[in-house]
């Protein structure tokens, strides 16, 4: 089974791969897509829209993710890749949420997921995981990419960046969101 996947981004094509073993994951970049939506899900079916378009009776799939921390109101949420500004600057973005946190002892946050899909008939599905934690004072790890040096899953002493690739498949945000996704894919293909 081919999977057209809208990103560019090759840490999320990994965990995707990861994830849905056997699947056939090819990458579309929606080069020009505005994720202007007020949520995930929205910013998801605008990129897997715009992919949909060019791969038509194929799948075709987006996600949207993002760091939602309490004491920030949600933020950076779906702005996440860009929140000290610049498009997927992970130093700047790590640094100024710690900054934005100094101080501040409620430190719990949550990631979340959102994957839209489009089947081959055109039919869209939305799913959505999360992952709850906190946020650490000082980076830690060298695995996983974002904020996965500063994101520590509840039930767990390590954070994102520390954990093994399966390890953090298996409780993540977008482990939970592929895994209901894959439900999709699963049904789809025992009715055709």
């Amino acid at each position: 089974m081919k999977l057209f996947v809208a990103t560019h981004n090759a840490h999320k094509l990994r965990e995707i791969a990861q994830i849905l073993p056997g699947v056939d994951i090819l990458a579309d970049n929606p080069v020009g897509v505005e994720e202007n939506a007020p949520d995930f899900a929205g910013n998801a079916l605008i990129k897997v829209r715009a992919i949909a378009r060019r791969h038509a009776g194929e799948w075709a799939m987006a996600d949207d993710s993002g760091l939602e921390v309490r004491a920030l109101g949600g933020a950076p949420g779906v702005r996440s890749a860009r929140y000290a500004g610049r498009d997927g600057d992970t130093p700047a973005n790590n640094a100024l949420l710690l900054a934005n946190l100094a101080g501040v002892a409620d430190r719990a946050a949550n990631f979340t997921c959102a994957i839209a899909l489009v089947d081959p008939d055109g039919a869209e599905h939305v799913v959505t995981g999360r992952c709850f934690g906190r946020i650490a004072t000082a980076a830690a790890g060298v695995a996983g990419f974002g904020y996965d040096p500063l994101f520590i899953p509840d039930g767990h002493t390590r954070s994102f960046a520390e954990l093994t690739a399966d390890e953090k498949n298996a409780i993540s945000h977008r482990g939970r969101a592929l895994a209901d996704a894959k439900k999709i894919l699963t049904a789809y293909r025992e009715t055709k």
